[in-house]
């Protein structure tokens, strides 16, 4: 029963995604309720799955040779990470319902969505290295496509294309550690990796463990790769939210947390991802700051906030991490779907030109405002809790200067927050146009999003003993919530960080009083608008990558039979290599 309910987390949205193709675009009635059908439907089927977890292999497909059997496996990261990517996908299908109504090429849409979320969940319940692999491109694909919807918007396609290309350079991290895991160990299974990494030659599994780390840093938006998700945010709003709270992002957070019991001990790992995870989170915090481009706020917090998760595993917290992960992915969608309502009302995504939307979209922004209070820390809602938590991490299992820095970064979260918060819903209003607040599907959306920002921290003790009890090599020690409760309360870190988060929120209050501040930090400001120099490393790669694939294109003779020949000797060169163990 539990295998079969697995294999529906996946393959109902795949399902989804063939059923509103072959609808065909003459019935877009019927593609949204398709859409939304199957995307619940899958929903339901993650949030069952929690129930049975289990460190046991359900699902065993035997395909032998260099590729092992295909298996999939439930345990706590699995299915929590399954449900989060199937449920808050649901919601993103729902509140697409009126964003993307009289919208042309429904059926792309839809389809590369469920694609997309099925993908997402295959990625993080396989236990074989390969067919991870397979899914974490399948990822790439889909939001290379989405991102690329508008195409005829040239911004649109460059972002795809951007996207596409940085995440790809962490996929050659991936696949070269997962070939050397294979050339070593004779088996893609991440639970022998897990179990018999200390048997690898050091250097080995040193080249593994930080081939990890460029891939997870590619796929998160990590340090240096952090400009391509800015860039995606040409793709429609309900795809944005996807990408940062239910899907791709968390990939790269998840391969570390995945895969930290065996690479841990490897000299200089745990730095470095700590260092990843610190620069990321100050950096994109700074560039959020003086953003003027809504959905670009949002982009540059969430590379900020996986940041913080990133740091966490590299200080040996995967528990906070992880709760850091599921908190983000609920509040963020919120922020996003409810920027989505704005956009869709306003017709504009520069703050700008916003300001006193709060009285013609009551609706939207109190529950914006609820997201946003998430993500600035404040209490008792669960962006508070899960932060405190990487806070303690990085302090117990970090240096005391990276703990600094990330407390700065708290305060500089709150200070954009606000900042953003009063730009669109309060203040003197920039457009006299009438604006209506959001419609029936996109509130059915933005509802329980709300609600699970104000409640789902209830579910920290639940979440930390169903990861104690199916991850075998995670040395995590449950505690109860209260416990949980106990513990951020009375650590003088949690007050330190309130403090913090204080001055942010002061010092926005107090802005005016506060303006030989700015004139002093002017300077670091025009510095973050030109994404710390890092823009132009990221476009070396694209422009570097793209002038070799047109290179490349002299090969294509565009004679049939010289491009099948080429394709089957290159697949059977894969082939013998893999065979062959090297």
């Amino acid at each position: 029963m539990t295998a079969g309910i697995l294999l529906l987390t996946i393959l109902l949205p795949w399902a989804g995604a063939l059923f509103v193709w072959l609808v065909g675009n003459d019935h877009p009635r019927l593609q949204h309720s398709l859409a939304v059908g199957f995307s619940v439907a899958g929903g339901v089927a993650g949030l069952v799955l929690l129930g049975f977890a289990s460190r046991d292999e359900l699902v065993v497909l035997s395909i032998g040779g260099a590729f092992g059997n295909f298996t999939f496996r439930p345990d706590g990261l699995g299915v929590f990470l399954a449900a989060i990517a199937t449920v808050i996908g649901s919601l993103a299908v729902i509140f697409s319902v009126d964003y993307m109504h009289n919208e042309a090429q429904l059926g792309r849409y839809y389809s590369l969505v469920l694609f997309f979320i099925g993908s997402m969940s295959g990625l993080v319940l396989t236990g074989n290295l390969f067919l991870m692999f397979a899914f974490w491109e399948m990822t790439a694909l889909c939001s290379y496509a989405l991102i690329s919807f508008y195409n005829d918007d040239p911004k649109a396609v460059a972002g795809g294309i951007k996207a596409l290309i940085m995440t790809q350079v962490g996929g050659i991290g991936l696949l070269i550690g997962a070939i050397l895991s294979y050339s070593y160990l004779g088996t893609v299974e991440v639970n022998v990796l897990l179990e018999k990494a200390g048997a690898l030659p050091s250097n080995v599994l040193g080249i593994i463990a930080f081939g990890f780390l460029v891939a997870a840093a590619a796929k998160s938006a990590q340090f240096p790769f952090q400009t391509w998700l800015p860039d995606a945010m040409e793709a429609p709003t309900p795809v944005s939210a996807l990408i940062h709270a239910a899907t791709m992002v968390n990939a790269g957070v998840y391969l570390l947390a995945r895969f930290y019991p065996a690479f841990a001990g490897v000299p200089g790992w745990r730095e470095a991802v700590m260092v990843v995870g610190m620069l990321s989170a100050l950096l994109a915090g700074l560039m959020a700051l003086v953003a003027t481009d809504l959905k670009r706020v949002l982009a540059y917090s969430t590379v900020s906030q996986l940041g913080y998760m990133v740091y966490a595993v590299g200080a040996g917290g995967v528990f906070a991490s992880q709760f850091h992960l599921f908190s983000h992915a609920i509040f963020k969608a919120l922020l996003f779907l409810g920027a989505g309502a704005v956009i869709h009302a306003a017709g504009t995504r520069d703050m700008r030109e916003m300001g006193g939307l709060g009285k013609q979209m009551p609706f939207v922004r109190t529950v914006f405002v609820i997201g946003a209070l998430a993500l600035a820390g404040i209490p008792v809602l669960n962006g508070f809790w899960s932060k405190e938590l990487v806070l303690e991490a990085g302090l117990q299992g970090g240096a005391t200067w990276m703990f600094g820095v990330m407390l700065f970064t708290a305060g500089l979260t709150a200070l954009y927050t606000f900042r953003c918060v009063w730009m669109v819903f309060y203040g003197e209003a920039h457009s006299h146009s009438h604006v209506h607040d959001a419609g029936p599907a996109m509130k059915t959306a933005l509802a329980p999003l709300a609600a699970g920002t104000l409640l789902s921290w209830l579910l920290a003790g639940n979440f930390a003993h169903l990861l104690e009890k199916t991850l075998p090599y995670h040395e995590i020690h449950a505690l109860t919530l209260v416990e949980i409760l106990e513990e951020v309360i009375l650590a003088p870190a949690t007050w330190i960080a309130l403090g913090v988060v204080g001055l942010g929120i002061l010092f926005w209050v107090f802005r005016d009083a506060l303006r030989l501040w700015q004139e002093v930090f002017a300077g670091i400001g025009q510095i973050a608008r030109q994404s710390f120099g890092f823009e132009w490393l990221n476009q070396a790669i694209v422009r570097t990558t793209m002038q070799v694939a047109e290179d490349l294109r002299n090969l294509q003779t565009g004679v049939l039979n010289w491009n099948v020949l080429a394709i089957a000797l290159t697949l059977l060169v894969v082939v013998v290599i893999l065979s062959l163990g090297a």
